[in-house]
């Protein structure tokens, strides 16, 4: 597992194209990973420090999962199949059981954001996305 870092964030709204940038945190290796307009929107609020009036879907996901005491452990995107991302949320219960549910990439980033939860990339979908069209 690589772990990595929000690098930015590009919104285009003229090409309706929006995508994440993960940044190797001790390399230089990145990826992009196309979102949705409004999962790229409430991770740029969420950076920017912009609170909105009523909580966004992943506030609800952050609040309910503390108030069921699960800790977010880190989120892996583990797969990449004709250019689509995978990922993974690993959590842990207060009874110490492992939890691990499939999710987009763009949700287990919101969340990682909101909770400051380690990010990570499987080093095969680096060499995936770094070798292929797939990544591009």
């Amino acid at each position: 597992m690589v772990r990595v870092e929000l690098a930015r964030i590009i919104i285009d709204e003229k090409n309706h194209d929006q995508a994440v940038v993960l940044k190797e945190k001790d390399g230089a290796r990145q990826i992009p990973i196309m979102i949705g307009f409004v999962e790229a929107t409430g991770i740029q609020m969420k950076i920017g420090g912009v609170e909105p009036p009523r909580p966004l879907t992943h506030d609800l996901l952050v609040e309910l999962l503390k108030s069921l005491d699960v800790e977010v452990q880190y989120v892996l995107i583990d797969d990449l199949v004709d250019g689509t991302y995978f990922a993974k949320i690993h959590l842990k219960t207060s009874q110490n059981e492992i939890i691990i549910l499939d999710c987009r990439p763009s949700d287990g980033i919101a969340i990682a954001i909101r909770l400051k939860t380690l990010i990570y990339v499987d080093e095969e979908v680096f060499q995936k996305a770094l070798t292929s069209s797939d990544g591009a």
